[in-house]
């Protein structure tokens, strides 16, 4: 599941680069050995060099981090190249580090790392970067920017924002229009970003969070804040669920009340809620994705790293040191594109 603040998206080519390429003292000859970006571009995906890459990820208890782990491995094996070495998934922060130390040991030629606690396996990974290993950074970020090379984020915030957006457009006009929130474990930066893009946004077109309530991340936790909010609020025309797996105890909780004056927008993008979107028959209308694809990007980040190759589709010549994923919305006009990368609750 989703473990991280945002951070500003870093991913711009920089034209400067090659302006002091044709004004420097270079000699003439070694300039035109050099590999333009052109050629980075479209040769990037070309087998190349064999690259070792390390994963490591939290234990799969939830179906978004389950496909974290799937996601990654199909990527690697799209690549003639890529040899991934996948540890078991685990919540134990001193196993964690124990496999990124064997990964050290093993030499490989980067590591993908989705820590469980981005503050205790710093040191560790501080340690990889400084062996030579390159280290890409997944969600839940570091302490230190000498952890590693590039780091893959989501975005919580956006997701508030997005969110807060679509239910202004839905409720477009209607100023007394009750909104409710079913957010995750309050004490997270990452739900505290959620609820604050989403309170801006709504906001920003003369609306406000009526009703709120926190739950876990769970299904259990899901139905019960779901209870207790249908209890307390009469009249409700929108709620905004931070997360689809907790969103299949907080369906629950709807279809047991019987009520259907409202209509529901999720949050991270399970193929389920995806499917009832589809269908047209739900109190489900939209979800907002926080990508599952993280790892996978990792691993294709950490093989142009170590390849010394560039992003396909920027002028730079080096991969970004961030790289901030969309929290696009998924309707029933969209569905179709994003169904192919959801997870399964």
């Amino acid at each position: 599941m989703s473990r991280s603040t945002a951070r500003t998206l870093v991913i711009a080519g920089l034209s400067v680069l090659a302006l002091a390429a044709c004004t420097s003292n270079t000699p003439k000859a070694e300039e035109d050995k050099a590999a333009p970006a052109e050629q980075a571009a479209v040769k990037n995906d070309e087998p190349g060099k064999k690259v070792k890459i390390g994963f490591s990820a939290p234990a799969a208890d939830h179906g978004w981090m389950g496909a974290i782990t799937k996601a990654t491995q199909a990527e690697a094996k799209k690549f003639s190249d890529v040899e991934l070495i996948v540890a078991e998934g685990t919540n134990d922060v001193n196993l964690q580090i124990s496999q990124v130390e064997t990964f050290i040991n093993q030499k490989v030629d980067a590591i993908v790392l989705l820590p469980f606690d981005g503050a205790a396996l710093t040191p560790v990974a501080t340690k990889a970067m400084e062996a030579g290993i390159t280290v890409v950074n997944v969600d839940r970020e570091f302490d230190s920017p000498f952890a590693a090379r590039t780091t893959v984020l989501g975005d919580n915030h956006g997701m508030g924002v997005s969110a807060g957006t679509y239910v202004c457009q839905q409720l477009k006009g209607k100023k007394d229009a009750v909104v409710a929130e079913i957010a995750g474990i309050d004490s997270l930066p990452l739900t505290q970003d959620r609820s604050k893009g989403f309170k801006e946004a709504l906001a920003d077109c003369g609306l406000k969070v009526s009703n709120r309530v926190a739950a876990e991340f769970t299904v259990e936790s899901g139905e019960k804040a779901a209870a207790n909010l249908l209890q307390a609020a009469p009249k409700l025309d929108a709620i905004w669920n931070h997360d689809d797996d907790q969103g299949v105890g907080v369906m629950a909780a709807i279809k047991n009340s019987g009520r259907k004056e409202f209509f529901v927008v999720g949050g991270a993008g399970s193929a389920n809620v995806m499917r009832d979107i589809k269908s047209g028959s739900s109190l489900l209308k939209a979800t907002v994705i926080y990508p599952s694809t993280q790892g996978a990007d990792g691993v294709r980040l950490a093989r142009l790293l170590v390849q010394k190759k560039a992003l396909g589709d920027l002028v730079e010549v080096e991969v970004p040191r961030t790289v901030q994923l969309y929290a696009p919305v998924v309707t029933k006009d969209n569905v179709d594109q994003y169904l192919p990368t959801a997870f399964e609750s």
